[in-house]
């Protein structure tokens, strides 16, 4: 299961019902659970009030709450651990730390969706913002492990912190993490590190990266395998074990002149077990930010188009998302045959939560 933001989490911690929600999914033949992203022990980590949080004796009892139904279900999960960085919604911030400024590696942001280019929001990141982001992702890490969770997941993708280390648009650093795609990568690399030096050395560290933003759809952050190379590089030394390729249509190719998704060019490149994931099991797909339906298209890739993919030794995992939203028994029913069965997905569908 995708990560997937819900909402549903009051004050930061979950409850009864999130345990449900996805126990559900475990129940019906979902392996391993990649929970919505949960804010790290920072500042400011947040920007909604009602995203859990993986932090404080309040919301870590509420996680093992939720953990433990997941394993009586028979399945395994991981928390995806998250930091906005300049993301965040200005009242949320109000309530959740007052005073506390966002922060990004360069304080470049996007006043809102569809900007053409940032703006100066906030200060760059001082090597003490750095070390405390970092700490902050070790700790959470660990309490984790603690707790008796499966793994890790850290969110690396979308425009949000890390990502912002990233992307030449929001970094324009000059010191050890700016410049060539690698040393922008070093960032990213050192939380993985601290989060391997803080768990026991099998403990598995899932890493989500993507080309697209949450505020550029269209955005690129490697043009060509050897960029990726680089900017794998890095994370594979400080010991990443899985690698969530996050795209918004899991057939496009990654670069021209070559059928392979970003998942099948990471795994080719890493090594490394990929996930794949990107409107899988959906029959219609958006076009842009807007849910109305007048902005839902025929999905043309049906799922034996997957498995020729996963023939190809293209991904060692698949992550579906709103699919799951929509009918919690899309797995069983896919793996049965049943494929006419599957409640179709619908914008309505995103404000479902059973």
């Amino acid at each position: 299961m995708a990560p997937m933001t819900r909402h549903r989490a009051a004050g930061g911690i979950p409850t009864h019902e999130n345990a449900a929600y996805y126990a559900r999914r475990a129940k019906a033949d979902v392996g391993l659970i990649l929970s919505e992203g949960t804010w790290i022990p920072h500042a400011s980590a947040g920007n909604h009030m009602s995203v859990p949080r993986f932090y404080g004796a309040d919301a870590l009892a509420g996680w093992k709450v939720v953990l433990d139904a997941v394993h009586d279900a028979g399945g395994r999960m991981m928390p995806q651990l998250w930091h906005a960085g300049m993301v965040r919604n200005p009242q949320d911030m109000a309530v959740l730390n007052p005073g506390v400024p966002s922060i990004g590696p360069s304080g470049l942001g996007f006043e809102k969706l569809g900007d053409a280019a940032p703006a100066k929001l906030s200060r760059p990141m001082s090597l003490a913002d750095v070390d405390g982001v970092i700490e902050a992702y070790g700790i959470a890490a660990r309490s984790a492990e603690q707790l008796g969770f499966d793994g890790i997941e850290i969110h690396g993708g979308h425009g949000y912190l890390i990502d912002q280390f990233f992307w030449n648009v929001t970094n324009k650093r000059s010191d050890r993490f700016g410049g060539k795609i690698r040393n922008r990568s070093q960032f990213a690399a050192e939380i993985v590190r601290e989060c391997r030096r803080t768990t026991r050395s099998d403990f598995p560290i899932s890493f989500r990266f993507s080309q697209w933003k949450v505020a550029n759809y269209g955005a690129i952050l490697v043009h060509n395998p050897g960029e990726l190379e680089q900017f794998l590089d890095p994370l594979l030394m400080a010991g990443v074990d899985i690698l969530h390729c996050s795209t918004r249509r899991y057939w496009d190719p990654a670069f021209d002149r070559s059928p392979l998704s970003l998942a099948g060019w990471t795994r080719r490149i890493s090594g490394k077990p990929t996930v794949i994931v990107g409107s899988i099991g959906l029959d219609r797909i958006y076009e842009s930010r807007h849910f109305e339906p007048a902005n839902y298209v025929a999905n043309s890739a049906p799922l034996d188009r997957l498995l020729s993919m996963y023939a190809n030794d293209e991904f060692d995992l698949v992550a579906v998302g709103r699919a799951l939203l929509v009918d919690p028994n899309w797995a069983t029913k896919v793996r049965a045959g049943r494929g006419r069965e599957i409640s179709p997905f619908t914008p309505k569908a995103r404000d479902i939560y059973y």
